[in-house]
């Protein structure tokens, strides 16, 4: 976590109940990591969530929608001027002069 999400205020509350047997993994997990049970459990849950949210690949759209996002990808760009002027430009991260 960076050390701006640990500095900023935490406004909002999680409650959620739990068998003694989780709550035992999660508190000898905390333990391992040397985490707090909250931190252990928020990091944890904020981790997955996020990749679940990353890996969300199945959008639905109409035929209609479909059909404009194909023909925007088929038309040929209005100009690619610039991109070459740029692709002809010295590598800034390179040390190549």
């Amino acid at each position: 976590m960076s050390a701006t999400a640990k500095r900023q205020s935490k406004s909002q509350q999680i409650n959620f109940r739990v068998t003694e047997r989780q709550v035992d993994v999660l508190r000898r997990a905390a333990g391992a990591t040397d985490s707090t049970l909250t931190d252990f459990v928020l990091n944890s849950a904020v981790d997955q969530a996020e990749k679940v949210l990353a890996d969300r690949r199945w959008f639905t759209v109409t035929q209609m929608q479909w059909d404009d996002f194909v023909a925007l990808l088929d038309a040929d760009l209005p100009s690619a001027t610039k991109f070459k002027v740029l692709r002809g430009r010295a590598d800034v991260f390179s040390d190549d002069e």
